[in-house]
């Protein structure tokens, strides 16, 4: 095994005979490169967009969501909310209210979601002082209700925050029926605006918070919530907690992880990534075909050395073996170069961000690629190369030795 592998070494960095094969074994290792590369790049670059819309979306999801399994609301006594406040991976449980309503702000109008939540809603929800573009998180102040409107929300309806024109909210009257009247057929309440907040356009463009009793009036809900949203200490498993609440509340309620709350979003953001990864792996099968033309020109190449070790009583299976590890030779060198050269560009985009997205000038909550290097697949990349690798090695050998060699290849 070691005289196969130090003999395939020397055919990998020697002079060949014929120039041609030096250009197309070159060809083999820079196009496993760059199959190699383009694989952990991209990856990379998915990785990053996965995890930077994960954190936008838990600096304002909760980790556990509580609602009702039929119906939009629900008593918090028919629940043994008690016990789940005291498990152990348990650190806030929070009721709140979330319904729509018509917005209106000076001419203009607009459907968004009033959702009603404690004061201290911001330490709850991890929403920081960044998440603030405007004013301040303030839901209450002297008894006075305020809101924090979600900066999709401020745009369409031109929000201010001077204090001198509030915010109108229309909402249909609980047992309101056939065709409403504005004068009768809904409540309405008005609110100033605190401050805007900016987390993710899906969010900024859909909420409005309000304090928790402010909307339970709005609403008419009385007692009823609309969903208990859970906090988690740092570092406790999700599913273990989901697992806990749900065996304490039972079938009456639906509990939901942060996962699950978007669940559709993040299986289409996994199936597009592996979708990618099987893309690319056709490249590299492609790219792989140079290695068997490769191997194909040394083999006839080296019919004279093949003599020798013939006659220096070298058997087939060491001959075969010389060339498999120079098939595997040019496969694992290109995903070396591969996964080097795609972890440093990776690394200069994490560090400098050189690569910018297009036309953003301050839409996003990031101007440039995120990329998000996971040893899981660069593994999974190397042993796909290497496995392309051993595959295109494997069939010249098998099929094409046999006319050098004495004898039959079985």
């Amino acid at each position: 095994m070691k005289t196969a592998f130090y003999i395939a070494r020397r055919y990998l960095i020697s002079k060949k005979s014929v120039n041609v094969i030096n250009i197309i074994s070159g060809i083999s290792v820079a196009g496993v490169t760059v199959g190699t590369f383009a694989l952990v790049a991209i990856l990379s670059v998915f990785n990053g967009l996965d995890s930077s819309i994960k954190s936008l979306f838990s600096t304002f999801d909760p980790d556990i969501k509580v609602t009702a399994s039929q119906g939009k609301s629900f008593d918090l006594n028919e629940g043994d909310f008690e016990a789940v406040k005291h498990l152990e991976g348990v650190s806030t449980v929070t009721p709140v209210v979330e319904e729509d309503a018509l917005f209106t702000y000076s001419s203009r109008q607009y459907f968004a979601t009033v959702k009603g939540v404690p004061p201290n809603y911001n330490e709850i929800s991890r929403l920081d002082t960044n998440s603030i573009t405007s004013g301040r998180f303030v839901l209450e102040a002297d008894q006075i209700p305020f809101a924090v409107v979600g900066q999709g929300v401020a745009y369409y309806l031109s929000v201010g925050l001077n204090f001198s024109d509030p915010i109108h909210i229309y909402t249909l009257k609980k047992g309101t029926s056939g065709r409403p009247n504005l004068a009768t057929a809904f409540n309405h309440n008005t609110i100033y605006a605190s401050g805007i907040f900016a987390n993710q356009q899906e969010i900024d463009s859909k909420y409005v918070l309000v304090p928790f009793g402010y909307a339970q009036e709005l609403f008419q809900m009385g007692n009823k919530v609309s969903a208990v949203e859970i906090g988690l200490k740092e570092g406790f498993p999700e599913d273990s907690a989901k697992e806990q609440i749900s065996r304490i509340l039972g079938q009456k309620f639906v509990v939901k992880t942060q996962f699950e709350q978007h669940e559709l979003f993040y299986k289409v953001m996994q199936s597009e990534k592996w979708a990618i990864f099987i893309i690319l792996g056709f490249v590299l099968v492609i790219a792989s075909f140079n290695i068997l033309g490769s191997l194909s020109m040394l083999i006839i190449d080296k019919k004279a050395d093949i003599a020798v070790l013939q006659s220096m009583g070298a058997n087939q299976k060491l001959i075969r073996t010389i060339f498999l590890f120079e098939g595997w030779l040019i496969s694992l060198s290109g995903a070396i170069f591969g996964v080097i050269l795609g972890i440093l560009i990776c690394w200069i985009q994490i560090e400098f961000g050189i690569l910018k997205i297009p036309g953003n000038e301050g839409s996003f909550i990031f101007s440039a690629y995120p990329v998000e290097i996971r040893a899981g697949d660069i593994l999974a990349i190397f042993l796909l190369v290497s496995g392309i690798g051993f595959l295109a090695a494997w069939y010249p050998i098998r099929f094409i030795s046999g006319k050098y060699l004495n004898g039959p290849v079985k």
